[in-house]
């Protein structure tokens, strides 16, 4: 047939065929005829839309030519021929057709075959879209699918219950404990299937989210294969179908992390004592209880005396080997109501509960110092340990547990200045000296930028010469909120807080500048002698610095006298020999201060190059009055001229001291006998107006 004859026919079947301006119609299906050729009549926009073909496209070509793909173009063919030739119909099912860019389409597609008007059989399909319904079932599937993976890869236990709590589901992909017996819960109420749980604790909890209604979670124990077990249920109610979900999980790993938090958290990693935070806690617990029974609680606050020299010299290892031995030794000395914790370091707090009298919490106080008389045997070592005990009382010495503390620690500090290895009770003076030390700390920060600190120097005097051949700077310190504060006040807090390494530079500082001063004007040797703290030798610096200052102002390093007191030797540090062999090779004068009031120093004065020897002034004062302060004196004297070593004596006053060390032969002599410390200024004009003649 011609392209001309099949428009023809073509404009028959269009014009004639009611039923084409049905499909004309709707454009949501597609609707293609064909005729006996199996050539396109008509193709409506249903089916451009879903075949890309166009009308004009379509219209005249084969219906295998467009949409049918190869693998079904033979059985196509086929069922057209025998539907026209036998009668046996096209059955209506799901297939899969071509795209006019080769794409897969998805139809539902249906045939009818009837005979037009003009005695010409046509078909007609009807194709249906299932792309979106394809995907709905591929998404379906694969949400099916992703549901098991994830109940596979959750290890938790699901029930799905009735609202009274019957089981009618499940799930669990652990087979491993209690889950395996799944295949007893259904039908049965799932409070009754964990009555053994712990204290009734998941029976109670679900009755009670199952009565009201309201979605929870809580936790509980329950025993697997014997071993003690943590979990989590989750309970949420599903309104629509009036049902209920519960969500099982261990969470015994959980658990175990929680537990390793809180620990850590609450309690000393060394001794396993509850840590400072956990122990004020429980103080404020045992005041609220307290507060109901009217009884006392004693707060004890424990130091272990001269525990940093046992851990500096033998090691942290050591150091904590020892703690965890004190801590032995505590617990064996206090009752199993009592508390007993680690604030920090060397310091523990003890919590008494139940005395009723001073004298029984006097006796349990000594309970626990008499636990430290019998020296620790530690790695072959016997080590000798003390302890200090600070004692405040509820409600009489504070009714916090902030307040108790630090009252606690103020008498703690208290028996350290009693010599230590004893206890103290709070007073009420002791808080009056705190608050004096701490405004002491607070002023002394930024006093230097203030330039509140100043160096004065008592003149020091040569017996034979008798003359002035040098001075000790000394330190002063005028606030203007707090006065002029006394060094034996003021020096402890520089060197508990650090400062005193600043202080100790400027008092070097100084004088070396002094004696540049001095050399200037009156070209005659002069000799500034200058205390150093422990704290200060712990600076590593301190050698470079004192090196420095001399080289910068040109000062001879012998005029400078450096004094150190016994207790500095006695620590043994490897860097305090390495830093005095530095000092003596430079050339600057070492001197041993307050003589004789420490340990024996014989020792010490053979093992480093001293050249000075000071006499303190508790000896220098009796030795007038007290015959074993001057045979000490003579004593001293007498070994130093056997070393080779200059005396000097402190503290002279009167002129029956003068007299006497001068017959002794002491070298040189310092006190208000002759001036007390003067500033530069009055150091200077006191040199001038010198007279040795009194």
């Amino acid at each position: 047939m011609t392209s001309g004859t099949f428009d023809n026919l073509l404009h028959r079947f269009v014009l004639n065929d009611s039923l084409h301006q049905l499909f004309d119609a709707v454009n949501a299906i597609s609707v293609q005829g064909y005729d006996e050729q199996r050539r396109v009549i008509y193709w409506n926009k249903g089916s451009e839309r879903l075949y890309g073909y166009s009308k004009e496209e379509a219209e005249g070509q084969k219906l295998e030519d467009l949409i049918i793909p190869d693998e079904i173009r033979d059985i196509v063919i086929k069922g057209h021929n025998a539907w026209l030739k036998t009668g046996k119909e096209i059955p209506a099912s799901e297939i899969t057709l071509r795209h006019k860019s080769g794409k897969k389409v998805f139809v539902f597609s249906s045939h009818v075959l009837f005979v037009n008007q003009y005695g010409v059989r046509q078909m007609y399909c009807i194709d249906i879209d299932l792309k979106d319904l394809r995907q709905a079932q591929a998404q379906a599937n694969f949400k099916e699918h992703m549901l098991e993976s994830i109940f596979d890869a959750i290890p938790d236990l699901f029930f799905l219950m009735k609202s009274d709590g019957t089981v009618i589901d499940y799930y669990s992909s652990n087979t491993g404990d209690f889950f395996s017996k799944s295949n007893d819960f259904m039908g049965k109420n799932i409070s009754t299937l964990f009555a053994d749980v712990k204290v009734n604790g998941f029976q109670k909890q679900m009755e009670s989210a199952l009565k009201h209604k309201s979605n929870t979670r809580f936790e509980y124990e329950y025993n697997v294969h014997q071993i003690p077990k943590h979990f989590e249920a989750r309970v949420r109610f599903i309104k629509e179908y009036d049902q209920v979900m519960v969500i099982i999980r261990d969470i015994s790993e959980q658990h175990k992390a929680a537990e390793l938090i809180r620990h850590q958290a609450y309690y000393d990693n060394l001794t396993s004592l509850p840590n400072r935070f956990l122990s004020l806690e429980q103080l404020s617990q045992l005041l609220k209880e307290t507060q109901r029974s009217n009884e006392k609680i004693a707060v004890l606050f424990l130091d272990l005396d001269d525990f940093k020299k046992i851990n500096d010299s033998l090691g942290h290892e050591v150091g904590d080997k020892l703690l965890i031995k004190c801590v032995k030794r505590l617990k064996s000395a206090i009752r199993k109501q009592d508390l007993i914790g680690r604030l920090g370091g060397d310091e523990f707090i003890v919590l008494l509960k139940g005395y009723k009298t001073h004298k029984a919490i006097t006796h349990a106080t000594e309970s626990l110092l008499k636990a430290f008389r019998t020296p620790f045997n530690l790695d072959g070592r016997e080590l000798i340990l003390t302890v200090s005990i600070g004692i405040a009382i509820s409600p009489d010495d504070g009714d916090s547990a902030s307040d108790l503390l630090r009252n606690a620690d103020i008498a703690m500090y208290q028996a350290k200045e009693l010599g230590r290895n004893t206890y103290s009770f709070f007073t009420k003076e002791m808080n009056v000296f705190m608050q004096r030390r701490s405004e002491l700390e607070a002023q002394m920060h930024g006093a230097l930028e203030r330039q509140e600190f100043e160096v004065y120097y008592q003149p020091q005097i040569d017996v034979k010469k008798r003359k002035v051949i040098g001075a000790e700077a000394l330190i002063r310190w005028n606030n203007p909120t707090l006065g002029n504060i006394l060094p034996d006040e003021f020096i402890p807090v520089a060197e508990q807080t650090g400062l005193i390494v600043s202080i100790g530079e400027l008092v070097i500082r100084q004088a070396v500048r002094f004696l540049s001063e001095w050399e200037k004007e009156h070209n005659v040797p002069f000799n500034m002698a200058v205390n150093l703290s422990p704290r200060q030798f712990r600076d590593e610096g301190l050698f470079t610095f004192i090196r420095d200052q001399l080289k910068l102002l040109n000062v001879a390093p012998d005029q400078l006298e450096l004094e150190i007191t016994e207790g500095l030797l006695l620590s043994g540090k490897s860097y305090i020999k390495e830093t005095l062999n530095k000092i003596n090779k430079l050339g600057i004068k070492l001197a041993m201060d307050d003589f004789g009031t420490g340990y024996s120093s014989l020792g010490y004065l053979r093992e480093f190059s001293f050249d000075v020897l000071k006499m303190d002034r508790a000896f220098v004062q009796g030795i007038t009055t007290n015959k074993s302060d001057y045979d000490l004196v003579k004593a001293t004297i007498a070994m130093s001229r056997s070393l080779d070593l200059l005396v000097v004596a402190e503290g002279v006053e009167t002129k029956a001291q003068l007299q006497m060390l001068e017959d002794l032969g002491c070298d040189i002599v310092q006190g208000f006998y002759f001036s007390k410390p003067l500033s530069k200024q009055a150091f200077f004009g006191f040199i001038k107006s010198f007279c040795y003649d009194k």
